[in-house]
């Protein structure tokens, strides 16, 4: 990069927060604004203590839908169906949290694309162009295993902690709490609901439950198997590696560049398609543009079967065009599932350092009742008969009938009144993050969700 365009991209990269920062009117109530929950203290420096929430409604509201994200996926991805939600229910907020391995990011790039700030390419070297690239300038420098040995203990104990101070903000001036999740975060709603504070059931702080195609089943991991894994744990890197090529961090930072590019140059050849260490798997047999790269990549007929974590329905190629163009035609717009992916300022949709403890931690919760590997664990998930709530679920094609199963038994054990268990089958319709990328129009799960939370209120 060269001495002047070194200094175009740091001032973008300067003043990204307050151009974004202006770009939302304050009066608008659906505008989404990030603050600041302290965490528990945990493994690792003290600066990582901490949570950032996005809320999403009225300062004022007397509600509160909490949202976790699931595994690799960040508070960003919630922002539309928040902003449906809160157009739609007087008197609610929705706060989607952002974990704390999320502060491991580098953001700065996103957000001065953001602003308008940084171009495409910019955007692509900062990230990924440095890559086998050794006259790369200043750029992206991803932490490595030894920086981040640490994050080995951000399991589920350490996520309950943090949690459990955003519920807690949140029910500040008597408000009502409903709590929910998508895929891994449905499995944390209910470790949180079940968890034992001090012989306090978490279902206490609470209104409701949400299970957006994930729970927790009654098959937990053998104690065995949860040595085996901490074990690979301890020997290797602490988060998971989605897209199988070593470096964790890749699979979030293919999802927010791709999605900075389809809507900030949606019509420009695939930058990515023609960076030579791109996976084949994510790139079309044509040319394509940046929007169409994106939808390739993440279209449940056309992405690869190993990424059915952030796969919808979105519609496909252009049948003609040189780069060919994306063609809107499924229940999830392009545009939306980029927004979603892409987040706001400070905030994308994706957890680019996913922690591998909690995704183990997660497989001992077995809906609350206790088990051996609770106890090789750490996971205090004992109270499934007081989570005596009001519960909803809703299961795509990837529950393959766990979530509904996992709800029902959660139901039954905490003994739920029928007439307060609504569960949604969606799984010969819907791709794991439909519920998440559909637009209102075609989204059943907010449909369905709406009347749910209008009759905890």
């Amino acid at each position: 990069m060269s001495g002047p365009r070194r200094r175009v991209v740091a001032a973008a990269l300067a003043g990204a927060s307050v151009v974004a920062g202006a770009a939302v009117p304050a009066a608008d109530a659906a505008a989404p604004r990030v603050v600041t929950v302290r965490g528990v203290a945990a493994a690792g420096p003290a600066r990582y203590d901490k949570v950032r929430v996005v809320k999403v409604g009225p300062r004022r509201a007397k509600h509160v839908l909490v949202l976790v994200p699931g595994t690799s996926a960040g508070a960003g991805y919630f922002v539309p169906d928040a902003q449906d939600l809160v157009k739609r229910l007087k008197g609610w907020q929705v706060w989607a949290v952002d974990r704390r391995e999320n502060l491991l990011e580098d953001q700065s790039g996103l957000d001065a694309s953001r602003a308008g700030k940084l171009g495409g390419q910019g955007l692509f070297d900062y990230y990924l162009g440095w890559i086998g690239n050794p006259a790369a300038g200043r750029h992206f420098q991803p932490p490595g295993t030894e920086q981040t040995s640490f994050a080995r203990r951000w399991g589920m104990k350490t996520a309950i902690g943090d949690l459990h101070r955003v519920v807690r903000a949140a029910r500040r001036r008597g408000r009502d709490v409903v709590l929910g999740g998508h895929s891994l975060g449905g499995t944390i709603t209910a470790a949180y609901a079940t968890w034992d504070f001090n012989g306090r059931p978490g279902a206490a702080d609470l209104k409701g439950l949400v299970f957006i195609d994930g729970g927790s089943g009654s098959q937990p991991i053998s104690v065995a198997d949860a040595r085996e894994r901490l074990a690979g744990i301890a020997q290797g890197s602490p988060f998971n590696d989605l897209t199988g090529f070593g470096l964790p961090w890749t699979a979030g930072v293919f999802a927010a560049t791709g999605s900075a590019l389809a809507l900030r140059e949606p019509g420009a050849a695939s930058t990515f398609a023609s960076w030579p260490p791109a996976p084949t798997s994510l790139l079309a047999p044509v040319r394509t543009t940046n929007a169409a790269q994106l939808g390739y990549a993440v279209d449940a007929d056309t992405g690869p079967k190993s990424l059915a974590l952030v796969q919808a329905h979105l519609g496909g190629l252009a049948a003609t065009g040189d780069p060919r163009p994306w063609v809107d035609g499924g229940q999830a717009s392009l545009r939306r599932t980029a927004r979603a992916m892409n987040g706001i300022r400070g905030v994308d949709g994706f957890a680019w350092f996913h922690p591998l403890r909690l995704s183990l931690d997660a497989g001992a919760v077995n809906g609350g009742v206790a088990n051996p590997a609770q106890r090789a664990l750490g996971v205090r998930a004992t109270h499934g008969r007081q989570a005596r709530l009001p519960i909803y679920a809703y299961e795509t094609s990837l529950g393959k009938g766990r979530v509904l199963s996992a709800a029902r038994a959660l139901a039954r054990r905490a003994r739920v009144p029928a007439r307060q268990v609504r569960l949604v089958n969606r799984s010969n319709r819907d791709s794991h993050c439909d519920p998440i990328f559909d637009d209102f129009a075609t989204n059943d799960f907010l449909k369905t969700v709406l009347p749910f939370l209008r009759r905890t209120a």
